[in-house]
């Protein structure tokens, strides 16, 4: 276990310009393409309901569940103070999730700490997995944190480093592409349950300003997180 934690908490070195472009280039293509895409949402759900949950613990609420489904939909249920800032952040946090979290990963990558994110990653599934209330979402869960340690395990650390570098690129891009989703279903079948809506139900602020806050905020972020890591 000291060589593993060791291993884990070592310097990986960056690889080639070339890769961290063509990782760029591969989850772009992934964001923006039908059948990629429609795999891939399945881990922007998981950011997105991770984040609602992270965000209610922060602000003192009690998570009860969270449940994962085949159409890429999620549902995060805590109890505490029905209104107030707690929860408008809590409903907040979702859209945002994924961008956020893919910059906190290009952190991590400029650090050179590759292994360690891999194996955070694991973790945060980890403990994600104790609150999954249906079988799709252990599914899901299982099956993604299967991939990471199957990569940071038995791969070498040029391989680490390409796949590391593709998943945070994707988490990165991913944010944008659920916010215009938003939009289309609310235009299609207004739902009182969507995030935007329910925000506008909290605040009194109308749900479409909160989509395009959504979106500005993912894209200054998206923005960010390619200045970093190419500029």
């Amino acid at each position: 276990m000291g060589d593993v934690w060791q291993e884990v908490l070592s310097v990986q070195p960056e690889p080639e310009r070339w890769i961290i472009i063509a990782a760029a280039v591969l989850a772009l293509a992934a964001v923006l393409l039908g059948p990629p895409w429609r795999i891939g949402r399945n881990v922007v759900t998981i950011a997105h309901e991770g984040g609602h949950a992270l965000v209610a613990l922060l602000s003192g609420r009690q998570l009860t569940g969270i449940r994962l489904h085949s159409d890429t939909s999620g549902v995060t249920v805590s109890r505490g103070k029905p209104t107030g800032i707690g929860m408008i952040l809590t409903v907040f946090a979702g859209y945002i999730a994924s961008s956020v979290i893919g910059l906190l990963g290009i952190l991590m990558l400029m650090s050179d700490r590759i292994t360690a994110l891999l194996w955070l990653s694991i973790l945060v599934l980890a403990a994600m997995l104790l609150m999954i209330r249906n079988v799709y979402g252990v599914v899901s869960i299982v099956a993604t944190g299967a991939v990471v340690f199957g990569i940071s395990w038995f791969t070498p650390t040029e391989v680490q480093a390409a796949f590391a570098y593709l998943f945070i690129w994707f988490l990165l891009f991913a944010g944008v592409r659920p916010v215009f989703e938003l939009q289309a279903q609310r235009r299609r079948n207004p739902s009182p349950h969507s995030d935007a809506d329910q925000l506008a139900r909290l605040t009194g602020v109308p749900g479409t300003l909160w989509v395009v806050v959504f979106a500005l905020v993912n894209l200054a972020v998206t923005a960010l997180g390619v200045w970093l890591l190419l500029f």
